[in-house]
């Protein structure tokens, strides 16, 4: 992918064709670190009043002052609305946040993570520590491989599946297309879930709806969530979700006062409040029609 990012009197500007028009800048101190993987770019800068910033191909993954909000929700949505999950798998998200977050879970038995770029683990492992804290999990098993292709050959094995993506240019473009949600569909157990990074329905109409479109026709249940995140172009993100069977847009466990006292983002009040649309998104998705194809693969 082409970096169309810049460095100019120590502003990082992150400028991207997916949002034309729009540029988010951030004051940074120091580059930590800038080389190129087999994949990516990739940059770790101190930032000013943000932290540390990880960047790939020129967009902003996280920075240390908010990443919280996407960690939290990405895992804690579907996981809450699971009854009991207890086979996980997360895909992409070398950075270990949402693995920190899957920890929390102790229902949770088993963690598989795939990510294809080894080095982005690495720099998080290094600068990241807060989040990298994740790969620390005992129940954890680590897969460098390409997402789309090691989805394909699993099989009624997960409860929950998250897919912590880039967005649908370079690297991430295939996770963002149906045979890649077939895969995830069939790899879920009974009354499976998955979530995944779903963009914006302020900048990404399209591919937004299309991610709808895909989970309708796929699953029983589907719904989108999101939330506000100031560091991210147009201050928030959604999640994609479909289901086998539960019920998504309600946890359906209790929070203990302890995990709770653990959260920043999330709690069961905003769970059920992510899903509240504004009326234009509500337009846009009611009108999309299913094939309705549940074949239940569980």
């Amino acid at each position: 992918m082409e970096n169309y990012s810049k460095i100019n009197d120590g502003w990082f500007s992150e400028i991207c064709p997916m949002w034309p028009g729009i540029s988010l800048s951030l004051e940074i101190e120091e580059v930590l670190y800038s080389k190129k993987s087999k994949f990516q770019q990739i940059d770790m800068y101190q930032t000013k009043n943000h932290g540390k910033m990880l960047v790939l191909d020129g967009i902003i993954q996280l920075t240390q002052s908010d990443e919280f909000v996407y960690q939290e929700m990405l895992a804690h949505v579907p996981l809450f609305a699971h009854p009991n999950p207890e086979n996980i798998l997360v895909i992409g998200g070398g950075d270990g946040g949402i693995l920190r977050e899957v920890g929390r879970h102790d229902c949770v038995k088993n963690i598989d993570f795939c990510e294809v770029d080894e080095d982005v683990i690495k720099v998080s492992k290094e600068f990241l520590p807060d989040l990298a804290c994740g790969f620390n999990d005992p129940r954890l098993k680590v897969y460098i491989a390409d997402g789309n292709a090691w989805v394909q050959e699993q099989k009624n094995k997960y409860d929950v599946i998250i897919v912590d993506s880039s967005d649908p240019i370079g690297p991430g473009e295939v996770l963002f297309e149906r045979p890649f949600y077939e895969g995830l569909k069939a790899a879920l157990r009974k009354n499976g879930i998955i979530a995944t990074q779903g963009e914006s329905f302020f900048l990404h109409k399209e591919c937004v709806t299309n991610l709808v479109k895909i989970t309708k026709d796929l699953f029983q249940v589907q719904a989108y969530s999101y939330f506000l995140v100031p560091t991210y172009p147009g201050g928030h993100l959604g999640i994609c979700l479909g289901s086998l069977g539960p019920e998504l847009k309600k946890p359906c466990r209790a929070i203990s006062e302890n995990f709770q006292k653990k959260l920043k983002y999330y709690c069961p009040e905003i769970h059920e409040a992510s899903f509240v649309l504004p009326y234009f998104a509500q337009k846009m998705f009611k009108f999309i029609k299913s094939k309705k194809v549940f074949k239940n693969v569980g």
